[in-house]
């Protein structure tokens, strides 16, 4: 890392006397006229803001507070005025735009710009989420103008609560729970009670709006500026996801550099111990600063959550952007490795088991020896091209190639003392992907009627490549206990390459209208996008006891189907502030391959794809702008089929699954200096049409009842620079099985921090403490249908951020 840092310095021209990024400040305007709120930002702030009389009369600024840059400040005053500003250091000067008024005033806040290579939205009171966020075709859209429940997570956020990756990040919304724990083979999580896999090789997340260009596990935050969620099916915003979640989506936005120089250097620890080293730089450069770097390095290494386990790390970013009158260009290089030891797994019960045994501590892993290496390399551009001042087209495509070689363990399942057998295995896969969008976006009227007719095509294309190799012959499995776990035993003597196991085809085209009436108090989002899905498996390399490798390289299934998913969303505005929505959208999942049982044994339709599926959703909801807090209440209902088995050993989509939903959510600034992040979510789940009719009206395994979320971050009165923050994260019991025999406990997680800001040496220094889970709590997550993890224990974070 130091030679490369002194390269990139070199590179970024950096020097000691370069400025520092621009420092968060606690900012406190309350609404009044534009002219006047200028005047208070100035007198709180370095800016030094000129402009005309004339220019700013007639305009009433919101109310502004919290912790923000300067310049993130500026933006919330001038909001949907239509005021241009030009920055030049701290001085800013303010102009007019007839063009971008006349828009203003016929359109608010939908704007041409997809929100991926224009300007971010800027953030909310507290600083702690987005007044808005990118929507894929819909674009970049206000909270209060969209018909969706969305939260736009801000990398302020991501940093004060010492996030390490998108896991730690999403449960700050309690329709989201995390479904297996950090240090663990993959980072997985449900959205409204339906899981989001990572399936290795593939992701649901996507990063500037494209699919499967992220590893799919232990995403780190170096790389996000905003972290986007949507709750409920997002076909017709990106197209089908690969693994066709239905519950929500997620979308990262890398980095960019701002119009200051960025140069910070952070340090950290992790318990036991594990260290980290970031280096974080930008530069924008040429004329009008129209040309951007931004780099992101990391390393990481050491035991952390699990006992005698080591979690490493290596990650570069580089980021680099163009933003033209008419053009902006963005392309992202990505390059991560991890390496853990001692991996963090999964077990199943033993037959007939009725009782989960009591968790053991949170840095016991079942299967001492088990060791993951990942490997990702990851290539991104996306083009937009302002056409004419209402017509805009974008371009956008990436590459990614992944690699994962697994010791993977083995065995029977616990029984309720928690006894096992465990053998080892080889499990590798391989994968290449590519993805793509483009569209087309133009702005009109028809009379009193503004549009935004939007035409969008997205294409996916991934091959999979496993292999595996069955413990040997003549190892037995070994005896052991979750309370005191033996090793494991010698690895399989042959190990082969992955081979295609897959290949996965998804295209889709969309159009929407979004249609304005009323002076924008009322908006009508119309659309549909029709997917193609194109899917082959074939056989890999499976290698017995006896290491023979057998027969692969054929067909074993395949399929090709069409759908449309139309979506139907309303705003009504009875007053600026508060936004009245409804939405009925329906998502389309990929169907999957047909493994083997959980015993080993084939299905009768072993090797079939099964067709896609549709989901639905119905949502209706409220949200309130009260000038520092917004609130919003959902109503929901998703349903969609789920497999099962028939009496003929035949696996295939017969079952249903519906969720309904009320979801309470509260953000942004109580009080100066006081933010809050608060919310609840209640889920009824029911089972139907299942296997038999054993389990019908039970509830889905995994899914609690209720879950809560609360979260305060203050800025202390008597210490200048002190801030202390805290969060509990509730969650009910809920089933481990869907026949509803093995109940889990609830659990209520605490965790709490300080940071305190201060300079030395004439350096912008951040340190940061936190502990996760800080009662040390035991207990199980529920990672899939009959498999469970044990939850991480208490983690101490340390860090330091010096800007130089």
């Amino acid at each position: 890392m130091t030679a490369l840092a002194l390269a990139l310095t070199a590179a970024f021209g950096v020097a000691p006397t370069a400025r520092a990024q621009d420092n968060t400040v606690s900012i406190s305007i309350a609404a009044q006229p534009l002219g006047d709120a200028l005047l208070k930002l100035g007198e709180q702030t370095p800016l030094q803001i000129f402009f005309a009389p004339d220019l700013v009369a007639g305009h009433t600024a919101r109310p502004v507070s919290g912790a923000l840059t300067p310049e993130a400040a500026l933006q919330q005053l001038l909001q949907g005025t239509g005021i241009q500003y030009a920055r030049n250091g701290n001085n800013v000067t303010l102009s007019s735009s007839a063009q971008a008024a006349a828009e203003a005033t016929r359109l608010g806040t939908v704007t041409v710009s997809g929100g991926i290579l224009g300007d971010l939205s800027p953030a909310y009171a507290g600083g702690q989420v987005a007044t808005g966020g990118s929507m894929g075709i819909l674009g970049a859209e206000n909270v209060m103008d969209t018909p969706f429940s969305t939260v736009n997570y801000t990398s302020d956020l991501l940093f004060e609560q010492q996030a390490r990756t998108l896991a730690d990040v999403i449960v700050n919304d309690p329709s989201v729970r995390s479904t297996t724990s950090t240090g663990g083979f993959g980072e997985d999580f449900v959205i409204r009670g339906f899981p989001v896999s990572s399936n290795y090789g593939l992701s649901d997340v996507s990063v500037n709006g494209l699919y499967g260009l992220v590893a799919p596990s232990r995403l780190p935050v170096q790389i996000m500026e905003r972290v986007e969620l949507l709750k409920g099916p997002g076909t017709l915003m990106r197209g089908m996801s690969p693994n066709g979640n239905v519950g929500g989506s997620v979308n990262i936005v890398t980095k960019r550099a701002d119009d200051e120089p960025l140069n910070r250097v952070t340090l950290g620890y992790m318990s036991e111990a594990n260290l980290t080293a970031q280096l974080d730089m930008g530069r924008r450069f040429g004329e009008d600063n129209a040309w951007g770097l931004r780099f992101n390095g990391m390393k990481r290494g050491g035991e952390a959550t699990t006992k005698d386990g080591d979690q490493g790390l290596e990650m570069m970013a580089l980021g680099v952007d163009y933003r033209g009158d008419r053009v902006r260009w963005s392309m992202d290089l990505i390059h991560q490795e991890d390496v853990l030891k001692n991996v963090r797994s999964q077990i199943g019960l033993a037959a007939g088991v009725v009782d989960l045994p009591s968790p053991p501590d949170g840095d016991i892993n079942f299967y001492p020896g088990t060791r993951l290496s990942q490997r990702d390399s990851t290539i991104m551009s996306r083009l937009e091209y302002d056409f004419t001042d209402s017509v805009t087209g974008h371009i956008g495509m990436g590459y990614r190639e992944g690699k994962n070689r697994q010791l993977f363990p083995g065995g029977t399942g616990m029984d309720a003392q928690g006894n096992f057998t465990a053998n080892n295995r080889f499990y590798d896969t391989d994968s290449e992907t590519f993805s793509g969008d483009a569209g087309i976006v133009a702005l009109f009227d028809t009379g009193a009627i503004g549009h935004r007719l939007a035409l969008g095509a997205t294409y996916f294309a991934q091959e999979q490549g496993i292999s595996y190799s069955n413990a040997p012959a003549g190892i037995p499995a070994v005896p052991s206990n979750i309370y005191d776990p033996a090793p494991l035993p010698s690895a399989p003597f042959v190990r082969v390459d992955p081979e295609r196991a897959s290949k996965t085809h998804l295209i889709s085209f969309a159009i929407t209208d979004t249609l304005s009436f009323a002076q924008d108090s009322v908006l009508l989002t119309l659309g549909a996008r029709r997917q193609t899905v194109d899917t082959d498996s074939y056989s890999y390399p499976m290698v017995d006891a006896a290491g023979v490798v057998g027969a692969y390289g054929n067909k074993t299934g395949s399929y090709r189907a069409s759908a449309i998913s139309p979506v139907v969303g309303l705003v009504i505005k009875p007053v600026e502030n508060v936004s009245l929505y409804a939405n009925y959208t329906e998502g389309l999942s990929k169907g999957m391959t047909v493994g083997l049982q959980r015993n080993g044994n084939p299905y009768a339709n072993t090797g079939a794809v099964l067709k896609p599926y549709k989901s639905k959703q119905y949502e209706a909801g409220i949200k309130v702008d009260w000038g520092t807090i917004t609130t919003t209440a959902a109503l929901w209902q998703i349903e969609r089929p789920f497999a099962v088995v028939d009496a003929s050993n035949v696996y295939d989509y017969s079952g249903k699954q519906r969720n309904r939903g009320l979801e309470l959510n509260a953000y942004g600034e109580i009080q100066r200096g006081l933010r809050l992040m608060a919310g609840a979510s209640f889920i009824d789940s029911k089972l139907r049409n299942t296997q038999g009719g054993t389990t019908d009206g039970n509830r889905s395994y995994g899914v609690p009842a209720s879950a809560y979320n609360l979260g305060l971050d203050w800025d202390t009165p008597w210490v200048n620079g002190l801030s202390l923050d805290g969060r509990m994260i509730r969650t009910s019991s809920m089933y481990f099985d869907n026949a509803n025999q093995i109940s889990l406990p609830g659990t209520t997680i605490f965790n709490v921090g300080a940071r305190y800001r201060t300079e030395i040496a004439g350096k912008d220094v951040v340190f940061r403490a936190t502990i996760d889970n800080l009662t040390d709590k035991r207990y199980w997550l529920v990672a899939s249908n009959a498999y469970a993890t044990n939850a991480a224990g208490r983690t101490f974070m340390l860090s330091a951020s010096v800007d130089f």
